[in-house]
């Protein structure tokens, strides 16, 4: 009986040694069962079903942004102030000029929502603004509704012709217009 086991044995030893070291086998199988694992798992998780939202999602339906297209006129105080203020910082902060806007004159709306039904509404003007070198420069400006701060209000948008530095609403602030 053991000179049966010999031959068995014989045939092991030539087997692991063509196979090489013991140490690669127990790595590939360690490898060869890592992914077999890997792959059960990810199966498993293919075969769950999508499940329809729960009663509390559905009670807070987001219909997106509703707008009423309530905007100030063009010769609305504040949008004026805001302009210049702006202008002003502009010209001191990135040119270092000393400009400032002094006096706007023959304000008027160019358009109002131009675009399509549901984009986000807008008010476009045109005019005159008398800057503190002593020229006067076209103006195009909008004022957009949720354009100000966090999108709470309208904000204002603008361009002084041949102060467009830079060339943000170029050539000659024609992209401002509607």
């Amino acid at each position: 009986m053991i000179n049966d086991i010999e031959p068995a044995r014989s045939e092991v030893r030539t087997f692991l040694q063509s196979c090489g070291e013991p140490s690669s086998i127990n790595s590939s199988l360690v490898r060869a069962v890592s992914y077999c694992t890997l792959a059960a798992t990810l199966g498993a998780l293919s075969l769950t079903t999508a499940t329809a939202t729960n009663l509390l999602d559905m009670n807070f339906y987001l219909s997106g942004p509703s707008y009423e297209g309530v905007l100030p006129p063009c010769d609305y105080p504040k949008a004026l102030l805001k302009i210049s203020e702006r202008f002003k910082e502009k010209e001191n902060a990135f040119w270092n000029s000393n400009l400032q806007i002094v006096g706007f004159q023959s304000i008027r709306e160019t358009a109002y929502r131009p675009g399509a039904a549901d984009t986000i509404p807008a008010r476009f003007c045109s005019g005159l603004v008398y800057v503190s070198d002593g020229r006067s420069h076209t103006i195009h400006y909008s004022i957009i509704e949720d354009g100000g701060m966090i999108g709470a209000r309208w904000g204002v948008e603008w361009c002084v012709a041949g102060l467009d530095r830079n060339w943000a609403y170029s050539p000659a602030c024609t992209t401002a217009l509607p």
